[in-house]
């Protein structure tokens, strides 16, 4: 069984090609391919690096990309781990009531207060019937009193809005001569204030794990302010302010897309092979 260095270097023979000429076409460094194929995967990369430049290289030479890194993660090597979903915590607030006896015990004071203020004679004190000088009837509920006010209330506001009306209803005669008719000028519709326009947006989709850098290109045509750099896995998304023309370098160009306007495109579209320029919005 050949391995994965055989495999490369008899497909990049057979395609009659040298590995500085193979370099050229992806991009990727002569002494990294020539130790691809010698089985020497310590290139002094991070993993992801020689994931992506060795899956490049294995498409470039028409190999079975997925076989090439199967055989790779067999080997002990490639193993990524999965990204852990995040944990947030929240915290809690409890909300405790007390019960009408809390209250009332609580609110009554102490034996020794209510001896003390005791008057010192044993004489019966008066007693007053419950509700005297109170204008409720007496043995209504105060929920369904203020329920039957509050009706009342709504009754007599709509016999006055009624009485108004009918007392600014005009007659069934013509104004006479002199007396202006009363005329309603159209309510003008409220302007609607206009919405702040939206910063446009590069959407990023990865395919496969990569590690990905967009910059914002100065005026000499030069990559300049790092925009985002970060690693992305298969099906992760970012989002990149689009400040004026980008240039966007990934370590698996052919397995990056890009969103422009809901409009989705590969890094094929794009000026370069492993950087790829994007023009500023219009």
């Amino acid at each position: 069984m050949q391995t994965i260095g055989e495999r490369l270097e008899e497909a990049r023979k057979k395609k009659g090609v040298s590995i500085r000429e193979a370099a050229e076409a992806t991009k990727i460094r002569g002494d990294y391919l020539q130790k691809f194929e010698s089985n020497q995967f310590d290139i002094g990369l991070t993993e992801i690096y020689t994931r992506g430049f060795l899956r490049t290289y294995a498409s470039y030479l028409k190999v079975p990309a997925d076989r090439v890194m199967n055989d790779y993660a067999a080997l002990g090597r490639g193993d990524i781990r999965p990204r852990q979903p995040s944990r947030e915590i929240y915290g809690r607030m409890d909300i405790s009531v007390s019960t009408g006896g809390e209250v009332s015990d609580r609110a009554a004071p102490p034996p020794e207060e209510s001896a003390a203020e005791a008057p010192a004679t044993n004489r019966p004190q008066p007693r007053y019937p419950r509700g005297t000088g109170s204008s409720m009837p007496t043995g209504m509920d105060p929920v369904v009193l203020f329920k039957w006010l509050k009706i009342a209330g709504i009754i007599a506001l709509a016999i006055v809005i009624l009485l108004v009306i009918w007392a600014l209803k005009p007659s069934g005669s013509s104004p006479s001569h002199g007396q202006a008719a009363a005329v309603t000028a159209p309510t003008a519709a409220p302007a609607i204030a206009p919405q702040p326009a939206r910063d446009p947006t590069v959407t990023l989709i990865a395919n496969n794990p990569m590690h990905v850098i967009v910059r914002r290109q100065n005026p000499d045509d030069t990559a300049g302010e790092i925009l985002y750099e970060g690693s992305l896995n298969r099906g992760d998304t970012q989002i990149v302010p689009r400040v004026g023309p980008l240039y966007i370098t990934s370590t698996l160009c052919q397995d990056l897309q890009i969103e422009v306007n809901g409009k989705r495109f590969g890094m094929g579209n794009l000026s370069g092979y492993a950087t790829g320029r994007l023009p500023a919005p219009k």
